[in-house]
């Protein structure tokens, strides 16, 4: 039985993947970061020596949204460059494949047309820095590798669409207002965890971007999707900011490699917001 190791298990992705792996056909570890902290060195090698997975699945991350209003620029470098090369190395020692979560916010050059893997990264943010030098060190420690981008990941945990349906619900609130109309992919966690498990036995390995088919929205038609698909759009006005528009930037990512490799793309964006919708009882 092969062995997995799922690093940050109980985040929205590695929730995901923990409900959809066959534990009848893998072993499967869980952790975060109580149970092994991977900016520690020590820990990593302790936990992947005495485990030996086949697999390590990295979905850990240290981002602007989770910790708004506290963000450590060298807490986003510890966890997601030396966090990921600490996985990377320990993985490589055992002769194992790392599948590693990045983001779309290693972009952020103006464009016109979305970004294929083959593309200049331009990061702007730390926290886009700090992934691409997770990526970077993953590139250069290690030969069978899977560094997934995706973006405007939703379905387990509190994110965007539930900022959009607590306010549509709240009885104080009309009127929301948006200070940025970024241009990205919703993307469901069911739909990439789908993708990630096709990576566990498959020996395509490199960079891939991995978002849901059928084009982009801006961050306004998002919210409004939500409103409309959870039949509230009585119930909330969205409008953007003064700001908005300089505020805004566009990530569309294009899985141009999971294309080219003969891989099934991911469902339609507004589709699987629909369903995800519905299955949690905010449709009529």
């Amino acid at each position: 039985m092969r062995k997995i190791w799922i690093v940050g298990a109980y985040g929205h992705i590695g929730r995901a993947l923990s409900g959809m792996i066959n534990k009848t056909e893998y072993e499967i570890f869980e952790t975060d970061k109580d149970d092994v902290d991977i900016t520690n060195m020590s820990q990593v090698t302790t936990f992947m020596n005495m485990n030996r997975p086949d697999v390590v699945i990295n979905c850990a991350g240290y981002n602007a949204r989770v910790n708004m209003l506290n963000f450590d620029n060298d807490m986003a470098y510890k966890v997601n460059a030396v966090g990921a090369r600490n996985l990377a190395q320990a993985a490589e020692s055992i002769h194992a494949t790392l599948i590693h979560l990045s983001t779309d916010d290693v972009f952020s050059k103006p464009s016109d047309s979305p970004y294929n893997e083959f593309d200049d990264v331009c990061p702007a943010t730390i926290y886009g820095k700090s992934k691409y030098a997770g990526e970077c060190l993953i590139e250069r420690l290690m030969t069978r590798y899977v560094i997934i981008r995706s973006s405007w990941i939703y379905g387990i945990g509190h994110d965007f669409v539930n900022d959009i349906l607590d306010a549509a619900h709240s009885p104080i609130i009309d009127t929301l207002v948006l200070d940025n109309n970024d241009v990205a992919v919703p993307t469901s966690a069911d739909e990439l965890a789908k993708l990630i498990i096709k990576f566990i036995d498959t020996d395509n390995f490199g960079v891939f971007h991995a978002v849901c088919s059928g084009g982009s929205c801006t961050r306004l038609e998002y919210a409004e999707k939500i409103l409309e698909y959870a039949g509230l759009k009585d119930k909330l006005n969205v409008i953007l900011s003064d700001s908005a528009e300089n505020n805004s930037k566009y990530s569309v990512l294009d899985n141009m490699m999971i294309r080219i490799t003969g891989m099934e793309e991911l469902a339609p964006w507004d589709d699987s917001l629909k369903s995800y919708i519905k299955e949690i009882g905010g449709i009529n």
